[in-house]
C-alpha cells in the first residue's frame, strides 16, 4: 500500500511543523511546499465551514506541475458555540480564549483537501473536547512556558495544558493536533 503512495509525488502545503510531524509518522515520503494565501473568510460562514473553506483556498493555491503531483492541504480551527478561535494575537488573547474554554466542551474541525491533476477530494474531520477546569495560575504557567501563538483556541492537546487540562474527546485526537490521519490516509489510498 505504502509503495503505491510512495510512487507519487506528495507534497504537504503547510507551514505547520505538527502537520509535518503527523505526516511524517506515516511513513511517507514528501516534500514541504507551503502557500501563501490570505486567512480570511465571509464573515456570514459557519464555524463548521470555516476550516474546508480555508483548506480549499490554500488547494486552490498549489499549482500542480506533473500528474503525479498530490498535494495536502489543511486548516484547523476551535469553535466554541458557534464562535471561531483562531490563533491569539498575544497573551492576553491566549489568556481569554484558555478561560472561555475552561469548563466547557468545544469542537475542533480541521478541513483537508488532497488536490492531484484530475480533481480536488475534500472533507472535515470533527472532534469534541472538554476541558476541566483551568486555574489562572495553570493558564499562565502555559502561556509562559509553552507560547500557544501558533495554535488554534490557544492550545495544543499534546502539551502540558491537554496533559493536565482535557478531561474528554470525542472523535481523533490527531485532528485536535491538526491532521486526521486515520481519514487522510484512507482518502489518499483512494487515489
Amino acid at each position: 500500500m505504502l509503495e503505491h503512495l510512495n510512487n507519487r509525488s506528495i507534497f504537504l502545503a503547510s507551514k505547520s511543523p505538527r502537520r509535518k510531524e503527523l505526516l511524517k509518522s506515516l511513513n511517507l515520503c514528501f516534500e514541504i511546499q507551503s502557500t501563501n494565501i490570505c486567512e480570511s473568510y465571509p464573515s456570514n460562514l459557519p464555524a463548521e465551514e470555516v476550516a474546508i473553506y480555508l483548506a480549499l483556498k490554500k488547494a486552490k493555491a498549489c499549482v500542480i506541475e506533473h500528474e503525479r503531483a498530490v498535494y495536502i492541504t489543511a486548516d484547523t480551527i476551535v469553535n466554541a458555540n458557534g464562535l471561531v478561535l483562531n490563533k491569539p494575537s498575544d497573551e492576553t488573547e491566549a489568556r481569554q480564549m484558555l478561560s472561555d474554554l475552561s469548563e466547557k466542551t468545544h469542537d475542533v474541525h480541521t478541513g483537508v483537501c488532497i488536490k492531484t491533476a484530475e480533481k480536488i477530494e475534500q472533507f472535515t474531520e470533527s472532534t469534541q473536547v472538554t476541558f476541566n477546569k483551568l486555574s489562572d495560575a495553570e493558564i499562565e504557567y502555559y502561556i509562559y512556558h509553552f507560547q500557544p501563538f501558533d495554535k488554534a483556541g490557544s492550545y495544543g492537546i499534546q502539551d502540558w495544558i491537554g496533559k493536565i487540562g482535557i478531561s474528554q474527546i470525542n472523535g481523533c485526537y490527531y485532528n485536535v493536533m491538526g491532521l486526521p490521519l486515520s481519514r487522510l490516509y484512507h482518502c489518499l489510498l483512494k487515489l
